[in-house]
């Protein structure tokens, strides 16, 4: 296993975990979506699925057997370069979220350093050649999210647009502030994202109205609506920016791209593929009526 000063050391990466304990609220469609997007402007982008549900997985076109993939990685079962996917865009590749995923909140408890793992295994593969790595978590905040955690540099929550959404919200924040303490001091809030906005339900309006007064300027200006085509797209195997590119999903997770890319958060260009990848060519007051707390700057 890599040390740990060798695993603490600067990368040119920007590792974005996606994460909220609730399901339901964008988070996949946001891990694809937003891949698909940045690759689309440019960038070499990794999408990790985290999720044993293995939703990203689906919706950028992997069908049959995901394994070896994320779970394999983190346990050094099997080579990198062999869970490495390629999907329909070039620039964006895949770690599958594979079978044995499910049981890895039982199965590693027992493990030293079980935490660490995604981080020490990111570390240790070859992904020189990605600037920006996506890792779509579970719907809760067990130890697969932990471990994203570990290793992210930031965190990406999408919020829904329903007033349930905001539950928990505050619970999802001190847990960041707790694994910046204890386990990675690196990892920030990277922004709140509104999702799911229905124009027509004065309620959407009210909750981003309670994000943006909470959070300010960690929530994005963009917002993904309500969208048919984001809906049908996973079912075809595809990122909706690819599916329907004029379709308002696709263009809002466009301007998420660009939006991001803009706030400084964009890595150094990589170029060329890594070495890895070239063998797997083939392949201020809180929300109304939930208890909150200020997030660290």
């Amino acid at each position: 296993m890599q040390s740990a000063a060798a695993s603490d050391a600067p990368s040119s990466r920007h590792i974005l975990a996606i994460a909220n304990q609730k399901g339901g609220v964008g988070k996949t469609t946001t891990a694809v979506n937003l891949g698909a997007a940045l690759a689309q402007r440019g960038e070499r982008v990794l999408v990790v699925d985290l999720d044993p549900q293995g939703n990203a997985s689906t919706g950028l076109g992997i069908q049959g057997s995901r394994a070896p993939g994320s779970y394999a990685l983190m346990l050094r079962s099997a080579a990198p370069s062999a869970a490495l996917r390629s999907t329909a865009l070039p620039s964006l590749r895949l770690l599958p979220a594979d079978p044995d995923l499910a049981g890895a909140e039982i199965e590693l408890v027992g493990v030293p350093g079980r935490e660490r793992l995604l981080r020490d295994a990111l570390a240790e593969a070859d992904f020189a050649g990605f600037g920006r790595v996506l890792i779509d978590c579970p719907p809760s905040l067990g130890l697969l999210t932990l471990n994203a955690f570990v290793a992210a540099d930031a965190v990406l929550v999408p919020l829904q647009c329903e007033f349930f959404a905001l539950e928990g919200l505050s619970h999802l924040v001190r847990t960041i502030e707790r694994v910046r303490i204890s386990l990675n001091p690196a990892i920030a809030l990277e922004g709140i994202l509104l999702t799911m906005l229905d124009r027509r339900n004065n309620l959407s309006d009210l909750v981003a109205a309670d994000a943006r007064s909470f959070f300010g300027a960690k929530v994005y200006d963009t917002v993904i609506p309500r969208n048919v085509r984001v809906s049908e797209a996973p079912s075809h195997g595809m990122p909706v920016v690819s599916y329907d590119p004029r379709s308002a999903g696709a263009l809002a997770y466009g301007q998420l791209a660009a939006e991001m890319q803009a706030r400084g958060s964009a890595p150094a260009p990589q170029q060329g593929p890594s070495p890895l990848e070239a063998q797997t060519e083939s392949g201020a007051r809180g929300f109304r009526g939930v208890e909150t707390q200020s997030p660290s700057p």
